[in-house]
Protein backbone atom coordinates (compact mmCIF):
# COMPACT_ATOMS: atom_id res chain seq x y z
CA UNK A 1 0.00 0.00 0.00
CA UNK A 2 2.90 2.22 0.83
CA UNK A 3 4.33 1.51 -2.71
CA UNK A 4 1.01 3.14 -4.37
CA UNK A 5 0.48 6.06 -2.26
CA UNK A 6 4.43 6.89 -3.24
CA UNK A 7 3.67 6.29 -7.01
CA UNK A 8 0.40 8.71 -6.34
CA UNK A 9 2.76 11.61 -4.90
CA UNK A 10 5.03 11.37 -7.71
CA UNK A 11 2.62 11.28 -10.65
CA UNK A 12 0.64 14.47 -8.95
CA UNK A 13 4.57 16.17 -9.19
CA UNK A 14 5.10 14.83 -12.75
CA UNK A 15 1.65 16.23 -14.02
CA UNK A 16 2.40 19.64 -12.03
CA UNK A 17 5.74 19.60 -13.89
CA UNK A 18 4.42 18.49 -17.13
CA UNK A 19 4.44 21.47 -20.31
CA UNK A 20 0.89 22.03 -21.10
CA UNK A 21 1.59 21.95 -25.00
CA UNK A 22 1.98 18.38 -25.34
CA UNK A 23 -1.91 17.70 -25.05
CA UNK A 24 -1.95 19.54 -28.32
CA UNK A 25 -1.71 16.18 -30.29
CA UNK A 26 -3.87 14.40 -28.22
CA UNK A 27 -6.45 13.45 -31.11
CA UNK A 28 -3.67 12.65 -32.94
CA UNK A 29 -1.26 10.84 -30.33
CA UNK A 30 -3.77 7.64 -29.15
CA UNK A 31 -4.15 6.31 -32.51
CA UNK A 32 -0.16 6.44 -32.84
CA UNK A 33 2.00 3.00 -32.42
CA UNK A 34 3.92 2.14 -29.74
CA UNK A 35 7.70 3.16 -30.86
CA UNK A 36 9.72 1.06 -28.14
CA UNK A 37 11.59 4.38 -27.39
CA UNK A 38 10.76 4.47 -23.88
CA UNK A 39 10.61 8.43 -23.21
CA UNK A 40 8.65 9.31 -26.20
CA UNK A 41 5.98 7.23 -25.59
CA UNK A 42 5.40 7.88 -21.63
CA UNK A 43 5.27 11.02 -23.30
CA UNK A 44 2.59 10.83 -25.25
CA UNK A 45 0.59 9.25 -23.17
CA UNK A 46 1.21 12.00 -20.55
CA UNK A 47 -0.12 14.59 -22.54
CA UNK A 48 -3.13 12.14 -23.38
CA UNK A 49 -3.51 11.99 -19.10
CA UNK A 50 -3.00 15.57 -18.90
CA UNK A 51 -4.13 17.05 -15.88
CA UNK A 52 -5.56 13.67 -13.99
CA UNK A 53 -4.21 13.32 -10.58
CA UNK A 54 -5.51 10.16 -10.30
CA UNK A 55 -3.24 8.68 -13.32
CA UNK A 56 0.03 7.05 -11.73
CA UNK A 57 3.13 6.39 -13.65
CA UNK A 58 5.37 4.52 -11.65
CA UNK A 59 9.37 4.28 -13.83
CA UNK A 60 11.13 1.30 -12.09
CA UNK A 61 14.58 -0.17 -13.66
CA UNK A 62 14.85 -4.23 -14.33
CA UNK A 63 18.43 -3.91 -15.06
CA UNK A 64 21.16 -1.12 -15.38
CA UNK A 65 20.29 -0.65 -18.83
CA UNK A 66 16.72 -1.38 -18.99
CA UNK A 67 13.89 0.88 -17.96
CA UNK A 68 10.21 0.43 -17.56
CA UNK A 69 6.93 2.13 -16.46
CA UNK A 70 4.06 0.93 -14.73
CA UNK A 71 0.46 2.97 -15.48
CA UNK A 72 -2.38 2.53 -13.44
CA UNK A 73 -5.60 4.47 -12.43
CA UNK A 74 -5.46 5.17 -8.92
CA UNK A 75 -8.85 3.54 -7.56
CA UNK A 76 -9.47 1.33 -10.06
CA UNK A 77 -6.79 -1.05 -9.50
CA UNK A 78 -6.22 -4.02 -6.20
CA UNK A 79 -3.16 -2.51 -4.58
CA UNK A 80 -2.08 -5.73 -3.20
CA UNK A 81 -1.90 -7.55 -6.69
CA UNK A 82 0.36 -4.99 -7.86
CA UNK A 83 2.51 -4.88 -5.01
CA UNK A 84 2.61 -8.98 -5.22
CA UNK A 85 2.45 -9.89 -8.19
CA UNK A 86 3.41 -7.37 -10.32
CA UNK A 87 5.83 -5.19 -9.24
CA UNK A 88 8.05 -7.33 -6.69
CA UNK A 89 8.89 -10.06 -9.34
CA UNK A 90 9.65 -7.46 -11.80
CA UNK A 91 11.89 -5.20 -9.33
CA UNK A 92 14.13 -9.06 -8.05
CA UNK A 93 14.98 -9.67 -11.73
CA UNK A 94 18.10 -7.60 -11.85
CA UNK A 95 19.82 -9.93 -14.07
CA UNK A 96 17.30 -10.56 -16.59
CA UNK A 97 18.27 -9.95 -20.13
CA UNK A 98 17.49 -7.00 -21.71
CA UNK A 99 14.48 -7.10 -24.16
CA UNK A 100 15.48 -5.60 -27.43
CA UNK A 101 12.87 -4.43 -29.87
CA UNK A 102 13.03 -7.44 -31.98
CA UNK A 103 12.21 -10.07 -29.81
CA UNK A 104 8.99 -11.82 -31.58
CA UNK A 105 5.90 -10.44 -29.84
CA UNK A 106 4.55 -14.09 -28.64
CA UNK A 107 8.23 -14.47 -27.15
CA UNK A 108 7.64 -11.50 -24.24
CA UNK A 109 4.41 -12.27 -23.88
CA UNK A 110 5.03 -15.84 -22.83
CA UNK A 111 8.49 -14.72 -21.24
CA UNK A 112 6.81 -12.04 -18.94
CA UNK A 113 3.02 -14.13 -18.02
CA UNK A 114 4.77 -17.41 -17.49
CA UNK A 115 7.54 -16.35 -15.39
CA UNK A 116 7.83 -13.34 -14.43
CA UNK A 117 4.16 -12.06 -14.04
CA UNK A 118 2.00 -13.80 -12.00
CA UNK A 119 -1.74 -12.82 -13.17
CA UNK A 120 -3.77 -14.97 -15.24
CA UNK A 121 -5.87 -12.41 -17.37
CA UNK A 122 -2.28 -10.63 -19.46
CA UNK A 123 -2.30 -9.50 -23.30
CA UNK A 124 -0.13 -7.85 -25.64
CA UNK A 125 -1.57 -4.37 -27.98
CA UNK A 126 1.34 -2.02 -29.99
CA UNK A 127 -0.89 0.86 -30.26
CA UNK A 128 -1.14 4.53 -27.78
CA UNK A 129 -5.36 4.00 -28.22
CA UNK A 130 -5.42 0.62 -26.65
CA UNK A 131 -2.95 1.39 -23.92
CA UNK A 132 -5.67 4.54 -23.02
CA UNK A 133 -8.70 2.20 -23.81
CA UNK A 134 -7.33 -0.48 -21.29
CA UNK A 135 -5.37 2.27 -18.55
CA UNK A 136 -9.26 3.36 -18.35
CA UNK A 137 -11.33 0.42 -18.02
CA UNK A 138 -9.23 -0.56 -14.76
CA UNK A 139 -6.27 -2.47 -16.37
CA UNK A 140 -2.30 -2.12 -15.46
CA UNK A 141 -0.06 -1.01 -18.36
CA UNK A 142 3.28 -1.98 -18.53
CA UNK A 143 6.02 -0.31 -21.04
CA UNK A 144 9.45 -1.35 -21.44
CA UNK A 145 12.38 0.55 -22.92
CA UNK A 146 12.84 -1.31 -26.20
CA UNK A 147 9.80 -3.17 -26.78
CA UNK A 148 7.30 -1.81 -29.13
CA UNK A 149 4.50 -3.90 -27.36
CA UNK A 150 3.07 -2.83 -24.37
CA UNK A 151 1.33 -5.41 -21.80
CA UNK A 152 -2.05 -5.28 -20.32
CA UNK A 153 -2.43 -6.55 -16.62
CA UNK A 154 -5.66 -7.43 -15.47
CA UNK A 155 -5.11 -6.54 -12.01
CA UNK A 156 -8.71 -4.76 -11.66
CA UNK A 157 -10.36 -4.30 -8.04
CA UNK A 158 -12.74 -1.37 -6.75
CA UNK A 159 -15.39 -1.40 -3.81
CA UNK A 160 -18.51 -2.37 -5.00
CA UNK A 161 -22.04 -3.76 -3.55
CA UNK A 162 -22.94 -7.07 -2.52
CA UNK A 163 -25.28 -9.21 -4.19
CA UNK A 164 -28.47 -8.19 -2.17
CA UNK A 165 -32.11 -9.04 -2.85
CA UNK A 166 -33.72 -6.87 -5.44
CA UNK A 167 -36.10 -3.88 -3.09
CA UNK A 168 -38.32 -3.58 -6.09
CA UNK A 169 -38.94 -6.71 -6.71
CA UNK A 170 -39.00 -8.53 -3.70
CA UNK A 171 -40.60 -11.78 -3.40
CA UNK A 172 -41.65 -14.37 -1.19
CA UNK A 173 -40.93 -17.35 -2.60
CA UNK A 174 -37.58 -17.55 -4.87
CA UNK A 175 -34.43 -16.74 -5.24
CA UNK A 176 -33.02 -13.73 -3.26
CA UNK A 177 -30.12 -12.78 -5.67
CA UNK A 178 -30.06 -9.42 -7.44
CA UNK A 179 -28.22 -7.44 -9.94
CA UNK A 180 -25.21 -5.34 -9.04
CA UNK A 181 -23.27 -2.44 -10.18
CA UNK A 182 -20.48 -4.83 -11.84
CA UNK A 183 -21.09 -5.94 -14.86
CA UNK A 184 -18.70 -9.33 -14.85
CA UNK A 185 -20.68 -9.93 -11.24
CA UNK A 186 -23.86 -10.32 -13.16
CA UNK A 187 -22.44 -12.42 -16.29
CA UNK A 188 -21.55 -14.56 -13.47
CA UNK A 189 -25.27 -14.76 -11.90
CA UNK A 190 -26.08 -15.86 -15.34
CA UNK A 191 -23.76 -18.86 -15.93
CA UNK A 192 -23.95 -20.34 -12.25
CA UNK A 193 -27.95 -20.81 -13.80
CA UNK A 194 -27.54 -21.54 -17.19
CA UNK A 195 -24.32 -23.73 -17.38
CA UNK A 196 -24.52 -24.23 -21.05
CA UNK A 197 -21.63 -23.24 -23.41
CA UNK A 198 -25.11 -21.97 -25.81
CA UNK A 199 -24.99 -19.25 -23.21
CA UNK A 200 -23.91 -16.11 -25.37
CA UNK A 201 -22.66 -13.08 -24.34
CA UNK A 202 -21.39 -10.61 -26.78
CA UNK A 203 -19.15 -7.46 -25.50
CA UNK A 204 -19.44 -4.19 -27.26
CA UNK A 205 -18.63 -0.51 -25.90
CA UNK A 206 -21.43 2.40 -26.19
CA UNK A 207 -20.84 6.03 -25.81
CA UNK A 208 -17.60 8.13 -26.75
CA UNK A 209 -16.92 9.85 -23.25
CA UNK A 210 -18.23 6.95 -21.42
CA UNK A 211 -17.12 3.97 -23.33
CA UNK A 212 -19.62 2.02 -21.61
CA UNK A 213 -19.58 -2.13 -21.59
CA UNK A 214 -22.63 -3.60 -22.55
CA UNK A 215 -23.06 -7.73 -23.01
CA UNK A 216 -25.60 -8.77 -25.26
CA UNK A 217 -26.66 -12.44 -23.90
CA UNK A 218 -28.64 -15.11 -25.63
CA UNK A 219 -29.13 -18.82 -26.06
CA UNK A 220 -28.03 -20.18 -29.04
CA UNK A 221 -30.19 -22.63 -30.59
CA UNK A 222 -33.12 -21.27 -28.83
CA UNK A 223 -33.36 -17.22 -29.96
CA UNK A 224 -33.90 -16.43 -33.06
CA UNK A 225 -30.27 -15.54 -35.73
CA UNK A 226 -32.46 -12.31 -37.15
CA UNK A 227 -33.17 -11.28 -33.62
CA UNK A 228 -29.70 -11.00 -32.09
CA UNK A 229 -28.91 -8.98 -35.55
CA UNK A 230 -31.45 -6.29 -34.87
CA UNK A 231 -30.66 -6.21 -31.27
CA UNK A 232 -26.86 -5.75 -32.56
CA UNK A 233 -27.15 -3.23 -35.11
CA UNK A 234 -29.39 -0.85 -32.74
CA UNK A 235 -26.80 -0.95 -30.40
CA UNK A 236 -24.23 0.16 -32.87
CA UNK A 237 -26.23 2.69 -34.07
CA UNK A 238 -26.19 4.12 -30.68
CA UNK A 239 -23.98 7.51 -30.90
CA UNK A 240 -23.93 9.24 -27.58
CA UNK A 241 -21.25 10.60 -25.34
CA UNK A 242 -22.31 8.58 -22.60
CA UNK A 243 -23.91 5.98 -21.02
CA UNK A 244 -24.93 6.31 -17.58
CA UNK A 245 -27.99 4.01 -16.90
CA UNK A 246 -30.16 1.11 -18.80
CA UNK A 247 -32.51 3.89 -19.53
CA UNK A 248 -30.99 5.55 -21.99
CA UNK A 249 -30.36 1.97 -24.15
CA UNK A 250 -33.72 1.38 -22.80
CA UNK A 251 -35.40 4.83 -24.61
CA UNK A 252 -32.60 4.77 -27.88
CA UNK A 253 -33.66 1.15 -29.07
CA UNK A 254 -37.51 1.56 -28.70
CA UNK A 255 -39.44 0.82 -31.61
CA UNK A 256 -41.91 4.01 -30.43
CA UNK A 257 -40.92 6.63 -28.54
CA UNK A 258 -43.41 8.54 -28.38
CA UNK A 259 -45.71 5.45 -26.33
CA UNK A 260 -46.22 5.43 -22.82
CA UNK A 261 -45.88 2.02 -22.47
CA UNK A 262 -42.59 0.49 -21.91
CA UNK A 263 -41.60 -1.73 -25.09
CA UNK A 264 -38.73 -2.93 -23.14
CA UNK A 265 -38.68 -4.52 -20.00
CA UNK A 266 -36.47 -4.40 -16.95
CA UNK A 267 -35.12 -6.09 -14.41
CA UNK A 268 -32.92 -6.70 -11.45
CA UNK A 269 -33.48 -10.34 -10.87
CA UNK A 270 -31.09 -12.87 -12.60
CA UNK A 271 -33.48 -15.91 -12.35
CA UNK A 272 -36.01 -13.24 -14.49
CA UNK A 273 -33.32 -13.07 -17.23
CA UNK A 274 -32.41 -16.17 -17.51
CA UNK A 275 -36.56 -17.55 -17.52
CA UNK A 276 -36.26 -14.95 -20.77
CA UNK A 277 -33.39 -16.35 -22.28
CA UNK A 278 -35.03 -19.70 -21.97
CA UNK A 279 -37.79 -18.54 -24.24
CA UNK A 280 -35.91 -17.43 -26.94
CA UNK A 281 -35.52 -13.70 -25.69
CA UNK A 282 -32.16 -11.33 -25.72
CA UNK A 283 -30.98 -9.76 -21.95
CA UNK A 284 -28.84 -6.79 -22.28
CA UNK A 285 -26.70 -6.18 -19.40
CA UNK A 286 -25.16 -2.44 -19.21
CA UNK A 287 -21.81 -1.74 -16.68
CA UNK A 288 -22.66 0.42 -13.76
CA UNK A 289 -26.45 0.02 -13.26
CA UNK A 290 -28.26 -3.12 -11.60
CA UNK A 291 -30.67 -2.92 -13.79
CA UNK A 292 -31.10 -5.32 -17.26
CA UNK A 293 -33.04 -5.34 -20.44
CA UNK A 294 -34.59 -7.96 -21.77
CA UNK A 295 -35.96 -8.03 -25.50
CA UNK A 296 -38.66 -8.51 -27.08
CA UNK A 297 -41.80 -8.27 -24.97
CA UNK A 298 -45.52 -7.71 -24.70
CA UNK A 299 -48.21 -6.22 -22.94
CA UNK A 300 -49.52 -9.26 -20.91
CA UNK A 301 -45.51 -10.37 -20.20
CA UNK A 302 -45.24 -6.94 -18.16
CA UNK A 303 -48.31 -8.49 -15.85
CA UNK A 304 -46.19 -11.42 -14.99
CA UNK A 305 -44.23 -12.01 -11.68
CA UNK A 306 -41.25 -14.53 -11.34
CA UNK A 307 -42.99 -15.70 -8.40
CA UNK A 308 -46.21 -16.70 -10.47
CA UNK A 309 -44.03 -19.58 -11.55
CA UNK A 310 -42.36 -20.85 -8.24
CA UNK A 311 -45.65 -21.21 -6.37
CA UNK A 312 -48.80 -23.78 -6.88
CA UNK A 313 -50.13 -22.94 -10.70
CA UNK A 314 -53.43 -22.79 -9.43
CA UNK A 315 -52.63 -19.84 -7.18
CA UNK A 316 -50.50 -18.62 -9.53
CA UNK A 317 -53.45 -18.15 -11.89
CA UNK A 318 -56.06 -16.72 -9.26
CA UNK A 319 -53.20 -14.17 -8.53
CA UNK A 320 -52.73 -13.09 -12.24
CA UNK A 321 -56.75 -12.46 -12.05
CA UNK A 322 -56.56 -10.65 -9.32
CA UNK A 323 -53.92 -8.55 -11.13
CA UNK A 324 -56.32 -8.18 -14.15
CA UNK A 325 -59.49 -6.82 -12.17
CA UNK A 326 -56.77 -4.63 -10.22
CA UNK A 327 -55.50 -3.14 -13.71
CA UNK A 328 -59.22 -2.34 -14.73
CA UNK A 329 -59.62 -0.87 -11.31
CA UNK A 330 -56.92 1.56 -11.61
CA UNK A 331 -57.29 2.97 -15.08
CA UNK A 332 -61.07 3.33 -15.06
CA UNK A 333 -62.68 3.22 -11.16
CA UNK A 334 -62.13 7.28 -11.12
CA UNK A 335 -63.59 7.99 -14.81
CA UNK A 336 -66.60 5.61 -14.18
CA UNK A 337 -67.26 7.80 -10.98
CA UNK A 338 -67.13 10.84 -12.53
CA UNK A 339 -69.62 9.70 -15.82
CA UNK A 340 -72.02 7.91 -13.55
CA UNK A 341 -72.46 10.72 -10.84
CA UNK A 342 -71.73 13.46 -14.05
CA UNK A 343 -74.16 12.40 -16.60
CA UNK A 344 -75.43 8.60 -15.58
CA UNK A 345 -76.73 8.95 -12.05
CA UNK A 346 -79.64 6.26 -12.69
CA UNK A 347 -77.08 3.64 -13.32
CA UNK A 348 -76.70 3.80 -8.94
CA UNK A 349 -78.95 1.90 -6.58
CA UNK A 350 -81.50 4.21 -4.75
CA UNK A 351 -79.83 4.05 -1.61
CA UNK A 352 -76.20 4.41 -2.94
CA UNK A 353 -77.76 7.36 -4.82
CA UNK A 354 -78.67 9.21 -1.97
CA UNK A 355 -75.74 8.61 0.26
CA UNK A 356 -73.46 9.77 -2.51
CA UNK A 357 -75.74 12.85 -3.39
CA UNK A 358 -75.61 13.69 0.74
CA UNK A 359 -71.67 13.14 0.49
CA UNK A 360 -71.57 15.71 -2.38
CA UNK A 361 -74.05 18.43 -1.17
CA UNK A 362 -71.49 20.73 0.64
CA UNK A 363 -68.96 20.31 -2.24
CA UNK A 364 -68.22 23.09 -4.37
CA UNK A 365 -66.41 21.73 -7.20
CA UNK A 366 -67.69 19.02 -9.87
CA UNK A 367 -66.53 15.68 -9.67
CA UNK A 368 -63.78 16.10 -12.37
CA UNK A 369 -62.28 18.39 -10.49
CA UNK A 370 -62.89 16.87 -7.30
CA UNK A 371 -61.30 13.77 -8.24
CA UNK A 372 -58.60 15.87 -10.37
CA UNK A 373 -57.79 16.98 -7.01
CA UNK A 374 -57.51 13.95 -5.21
CA UNK A 375 -55.77 12.03 -7.64
CA UNK A 376 -52.96 15.09 -8.32
CA UNK A 377 -52.51 15.25 -4.28
CA UNK A 378 -51.97 11.36 -3.70
CA UNK A 379 -49.74 11.26 -6.86
CA UNK A 380 -47.37 14.36 -5.11
CA UNK A 381 -47.64 12.24 -1.86
CA UNK A 382 -46.44 8.98 -3.12
CA UNK A 383 -43.47 10.58 -5.08
CA UNK A 384 -42.74 12.47 -1.74
CA UNK A 385 -42.99 9.12 -0.22
CA UNK A 386 -40.40 7.99 -2.39
CA UNK A 387 -38.17 10.51 -2.89
CA UNK A 388 -37.88 11.34 1.36
CA UNK A 389 -35.37 9.49 3.52
CA UNK A 390 -36.65 5.83 3.82
CA UNK A 391 -36.98 6.13 7.63
CA UNK A 392 -39.66 8.93 7.17
CA UNK A 393 -41.16 8.36 3.71
CA UNK A 394 -43.63 5.62 4.68
CA UNK A 395 -45.01 7.42 7.17
CA UNK A 396 -44.93 11.01 5.75
CA UNK A 397 -47.13 8.96 2.72
CA UNK A 398 -49.42 7.55 5.29
CA UNK A 399 -50.25 9.59 7.97
CA UNK A 400 -49.94 12.50 4.85
CA UNK A 401 -52.76 10.68 2.88
CA UNK A 402 -55.02 10.32 6.15
CA UNK A 403 -54.76 13.59 7.56
CA UNK A 404 -55.22 15.76 4.17
CA UNK A 405 -58.23 13.27 3.12
CA UNK A 406 -60.24 13.52 6.60
CA UNK A 407 -59.57 17.44 6.60
CA UNK A 408 -60.58 17.49 3.27
CA UNK A 409 -63.81 15.92 3.77
CA UNK A 410 -64.48 18.13 6.94
CA UNK A 411 -63.97 21.16 5.25
CA UNK A 412 -66.07 20.22 2.37
CA UNK A 413 -63.83 20.38 -0.19
CA UNK A 414 -64.09 16.85 -1.66
CA UNK A 415 -66.81 13.78 -0.72
CA UNK A 416 -65.90 10.78 1.64
CA UNK A 417 -67.19 8.76 -1.41
CA UNK A 418 -64.38 10.50 -3.09
CA UNK A 419 -61.57 9.68 -1.36
CA UNK A 420 -62.82 5.94 -0.76
CA UNK A 421 -62.69 5.86 -5.16
CA UNK A 422 -59.05 7.28 -5.21
CA UNK A 423 -57.77 5.24 -1.86
CA UNK A 424 -58.92 1.89 -4.04
CA UNK A 425 -57.27 3.44 -7.01
CA UNK A 426 -54.07 3.58 -5.24
CA UNK A 427 -53.84 0.43 -3.93
CA UNK A 428 -55.02 -1.05 -7.33
CA UNK A 429 -51.79 0.71 -9.12
CA UNK A 430 -49.42 -0.89 -6.74
CA UNK A 431 -50.37 -4.49 -8.05
CA UNK A 432 -48.42 -3.80 -11.01
CA UNK A 433 -44.95 -6.61 -10.96
CA UNK A 434 -43.24 -3.82 -13.35
CA UNK A 435 -42.80 -0.32 -12.38
CA UNK A 436 -42.74 1.19 -15.47
CA UNK A 437 -45.99 -0.34 -16.56
CA UNK A 438 -47.70 0.92 -13.23
CA UNK A 439 -46.63 4.14 -14.39
CA UNK A 440 -48.07 4.13 -17.96
CA UNK A 441 -51.34 3.35 -16.48
CA UNK A 442 -51.33 5.83 -13.80
CA UNK A 443 -50.39 8.49 -16.64
CA UNK A 444 -53.57 6.74 -18.68
CA UNK A 445 -55.62 7.71 -15.57
CA UNK A 446 -56.29 11.37 -16.58
CA UNK A 447 -56.71 11.29 -19.87
CA UNK A 448 -59.45 8.69 -18.93
CA UNK A 449 -60.87 10.82 -16.69
CA UNK A 450 -61.49 14.40 -18.96
CA UNK A 451 -62.93 12.23 -21.85
CA UNK A 452 -65.80 10.88 -19.03
CA UNK A 453 -65.95 14.07 -18.02
CA UNK A 454 -66.70 14.76 -21.34
CA UNK A 455 -68.76 12.45 -22.69
CA UNK A 456 -69.69 10.06 -20.01
CA UNK A 457 -69.50 6.28 -20.57
CA UNK A 458 -69.26 7.09 -24.01
CA UNK A 459 -66.01 9.27 -23.76
CA UNK A 460 -64.72 6.04 -21.84
CA UNK A 461 -65.60 3.65 -24.54
CA UNK A 462 -63.91 5.80 -27.43
CA UNK A 463 -60.59 6.43 -25.06
CA UNK A 464 -60.73 2.17 -24.57
CA UNK A 465 -61.27 1.92 -28.45
CA UNK A 466 -58.34 4.31 -28.91
CA UNK A 467 -56.02 2.59 -26.68
CA UNK A 468 -56.64 -0.81 -27.75
CA UNK A 469 -56.07 0.53 -31.46
CA UNK A 470 -52.53 1.97 -30.34
CA UNK A 471 -51.38 -1.09 -28.76
CA UNK A 472 -52.87 -3.30 -31.10
CA UNK A 473 -50.02 -1.08 -33.56
CA UNK A 474 -47.17 -1.45 -31.07
CA UNK A 475 -44.34 -3.89 -32.16
CA UNK A 476 -41.20 -4.63 -29.79
CA UNK A 477 -38.21 -5.54 -31.85
CA UNK A 478 -41.27 -6.94 -34.61
CA UNK A 479 -43.45 -8.68 -32.31
CA UNK A 480 -46.78 -7.60 -31.45
CA UNK A 481 -47.44 -6.14 -28.00
CA UNK A 482 -50.71 -8.07 -27.71
CA UNK A 483 -49.32 -11.29 -28.79
CA UNK A 484 -50.46 -13.93 -28.54
CA UNK A 485 -53.87 -12.26 -27.82
CA UNK A 486 -53.81 -10.20 -31.34
CA UNK A 487 -52.91 -11.78 -33.20
CA UNK A 488 -54.28 -14.73 -31.65
CA UNK A 489 -52.14 -17.87 -30.94
CA UNK A 490 -54.48 -20.44 -29.20
CA UNK A 491 -51.36 -22.44 -27.93
CA UNK A 492 -50.03 -19.53 -26.65
CA UNK A 493 -52.42 -18.49 -24.68
CA UNK A 494 -51.31 -21.29 -21.76
CA UNK A 495 -49.23 -18.71 -19.81
CA UNK A 496 -51.16 -15.31 -20.42
CA UNK A 497 -54.93 -15.52 -18.34
CA UNK A 498 -53.98 -18.66 -16.65
CA UNK A 499 -50.74 -20.25 -15.60
CA UNK A 500 -50.71 -24.21 -16.84
CA UNK A 501 -48.39 -26.49 -14.93
CA UNK A 502 -44.88 -27.15 -15.85
CA UNK A 503 -45.54 -30.37 -17.20
CA UNK A 504 -48.10 -28.64 -19.75
CA UNK A 505 -45.89 -26.39 -21.12
CA UNK A 506 -44.21 -28.29 -23.53
CA UNK A 507 -43.51 -25.56 -26.21
CA UNK A 508 -41.87 -22.63 -26.37
CA UNK A 509 -43.89 -19.33 -26.94
CA UNK A 510 -44.11 -19.54 -31.32
CA UNK A 511 -43.61 -15.32 -31.18
CA UNK A 512 -39.52 -15.97 -29.51
CA UNK A 513 -39.20 -19.75 -29.63
CA UNK A 514 -39.41 -20.96 -33.75
CA UNK A 515 -35.98 -22.41 -33.71
CA UNK A 516 -36.51 -24.59 -30.97
CA UNK A 517 -39.78 -24.96 -29.82
CA UNK A 518 -39.69 -28.56 -27.49
CA UNK A 519 -38.92 -26.91 -24.03
CA UNK A 520 -39.54 -30.37 -22.21
CA UNK A 521 -40.55 -33.98 -22.81
CA UNK A 522 -43.71 -35.30 -23.20
CA UNK A 523 -43.63 -37.88 -20.40
CA UNK A 524 -43.34 -35.51 -17.67
CA UNK A 525 -47.51 -35.62 -17.17
CA UNK A 526 -47.83 -37.02 -13.64
CA UNK A 527 -49.94 -40.51 -13.81
CA UNK A 528 -52.08 -41.70 -11.10
CA UNK A 529 -50.40 -45.11 -9.62
CA UNK A 530 -52.44 -48.41 -10.40
CA UNK A 531 -53.92 -50.17 -7.85
CA UNK A 532 -52.24 -54.07 -7.61
CA UNK A 533 -55.38 -56.16 -7.89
Amino acid sequence: MGMLRWLKKRNSQSNQNHEPQLCSRQDDAKYDQLTGHFHDDIKQLKGIFERSSDIVFYEFRLSRIQKGVLICLDGMVDAEIIDSDVMKPLLNVGKMTFLSADIPLRDMETFLQEQIIHVSQVSIGQTIQEAVEHILDGDTVLLLDGVKQALFISAKGWDMRSVEEPATEAVIRGPREGFTENLRTNTSLLRRRLKTSQLKMEAIKVGRLSNTNIVITYLDGVVEPSLVAEVRERLRRIDIDAILESGYIEELIGDNPFSVFPQVNNTERPDKVAANLLEGKIGILIDNTPFALIVPITFYEMLQSSEDYYQHFMVSTVIRWLRFCMIGIALLLPSLYIAITTYHPEMLPTTLLLSVASGRETVPFPAFVEALIMEISFEGLREAGVRLPRTVGQAVSIVGALVIGQAAVQAGIVSASMVIVVSITGISSFIFPVFSQGIAIRLLRFPMMICAATLGLYGILVAILILLIHMARLRSFGVPYLSPVAPLNLTSLKDIYVRVPWWGMVDRSDQTGKKNRKRMSHSLRPRSPQRKS
